[in-house]
């Protein structure tokens, strides 16, 4: 089988995404372990003065698409240019980012490469000639280990499931000229909510559920503010129209696993509490003792949230300075 390792990265506005590192330092380890070598694939426009910044992560080889085309990350276009860069390596595994853009681009390559598909995964390793992913199942109350048979097998890893880890290599930029005529879609407006830390990015997330009561986030938004995070929404909340559907964790929204997450009146319905498993630590308050979310933190507090969030926020604050 083919021994190199592309991993396909996610950039926006000429910054990668957090996930871009993280699938970089995934493709290191199978790379090593594998005796080849890890190649990565950056695209889209302007992106060459960036695009070194994959060799700090073990990239060895640099593969750019630079094109007008790829500014907007529409993902037939990326579709398109990730096909081609996986022709120019012949890769035996493809790595990508679980990402909205991430899953679309993935799915598309799977079938047109014919290739087997392992989508939101949390762990891959090779076990003799196999591919090997691990992926939540059954809303995340186990873990099945899939063996992908064919090469490239292709992996979607799931935001903050792998640590980004630092190995500088030498990392030799490389443009690859993409053909793009193919492609079909075209942006016709963009709307971009402006310094707001993306939920799937954020080491902090603090969730408001239905014990909020309203619309009034303030306390949330204050803790999330003072610890740097984002703030999420359970499905209730979302659909009761106290925020909106980008801000929803949960099994029908984002699927989440930041160092710390604080739920704040959220009761802890299996859907949500499958958008949030694999957060590192989870903290729970809500009036009700005998909320199911209790039964899944690793620290529970029961008490009013507008008394109890409001306080932690201000002992924040005061260690802050």
């Amino acid at each position: 089988m083919p021994q190199g390792i592309l991993a396909i990265t996610e950039q926006v506005d000429g910054s990668f995404k957090h996930i871009s590192f993280e699938v970089l330092s995934a493709g290191k380890k199978i790379a090593d372990s594998l005796g080849g070598s890890l190649s990565a694939a950056v695209m889209g426009a302007d992106v060459e003065a960036m695009a070194g910044q994959a060799s700090e992560y073990g990239a060895q080889r640099i593969l750019v698409a630079n094109e007008e085309g790829l500014k907007d990350g529409l993902s037939d276009a990326c579709t398109e240019a990730a096909a081609q860069l996986v022709a120019a390596c012949d890769p035996a595994l493809v790595l990508i980012g679980a990402t909205s853009l991430g899953r679309d681009i993935a799915a598309r390559l799977s079938a047109r490469l014919n290739a087997p598909l392992a989508m939101d995964c949390v762990d891959v390793r090779v076990d003799g000639d196999q591919i090997v992913a691990t992926r939540p199942v059954y809303g995340g109350k186990a873990l099945a280990d899939v063996g992908l048979t064919g090469s490239p097998a292709i992996v979607a890893l799931r935001p903050r499931a792998v640590e980004a880890v630092a190995d500088q290599s030498a990392g030799e930029v490389e443009t690859v000229a993409v053909d793009l005529t193919g492609t079909a879609l075209n942006l016709v407006e963009k709307h971009l909510e402006t310094g707001k830390i993306e939920l799937t990015e954020a080491d902090v997330v603090v969730t408001g559920g239905r014990g909020m009561g309203g619309d009034d986030f303030a306390v949330v938004e204050a803790l999330a503010s003072a610890l740097d995070g984002a703030v999420g929404a359970s499905r209730s909340a979302v659909d009761e129209g106290w925020r909106p559907v980008s801000d929803q964790v949960g099994q029908t929204g984002k699927v989440v696993a930041p160092n710390l997450y604080i739920a704040c009146g959220v009761s802890g319905a299996i859907q949500h509490l499958a958008g949030m498993a694999s957060s590192r630590v989870v903290v729970a308050i809500n009036k009700d003792a005998e909320a199911p979310i209790f039964s899944k933190c690793d620290f529970g507090i029961v008490g009013d949230l507008f008394d109890v969030v409001p306080a932690i926020t201000a002992e924040i604050e005061k260690l802050k300075g």
